[in-house]
């Protein structure tokens, strides 16, 4: 899933009601000053460009539980698509075959 998609999926814009912005041109000159609040705030840092935001910065632990959560919800949606074309083999026979049930 491409980073874009997975913005959609989990709709980030809920951080828009209290997300810090900071102009390009702000972050360029203050850029570890700015990751240093995010990480210690624990929210993203919108980047603006002419008031309209181009980039977020976002603390790496967020970033992978995102990354986590969007892989969850793409093995899910494959699994669904998989079962509407009956193409899986049930758990059951899967433990069966190996020996465990």
């Amino acid at each position: 899933m491409r980073l874009g998609e997975l913005v959609a999926v989990l709709s980030v814009d809920m951080y828009d009601s209290y997300m810090n912005e900071v102009a390009v041109s702000e972050a360029r000159n203050r850029l570890a000053e700015v990751i240093d609040e995010c990480r210690r705030s624990g929210e993203p840092i919108s980047v603006t460009r002419r008031g309209r935001r181009v980039a977020v910065i976002l603390d790496s632990d967020a970033f992978d539980r995102l990354v986590d959560i969007a892989d969850d919800i793409e093995e899910r949606r494959d699994l669904e698509a998989a079962r509407a074309e009956d193409d899986y083999v049930p758990w059951d026979e899967v433990k069966a075959a190996l020996g465990l049930g």
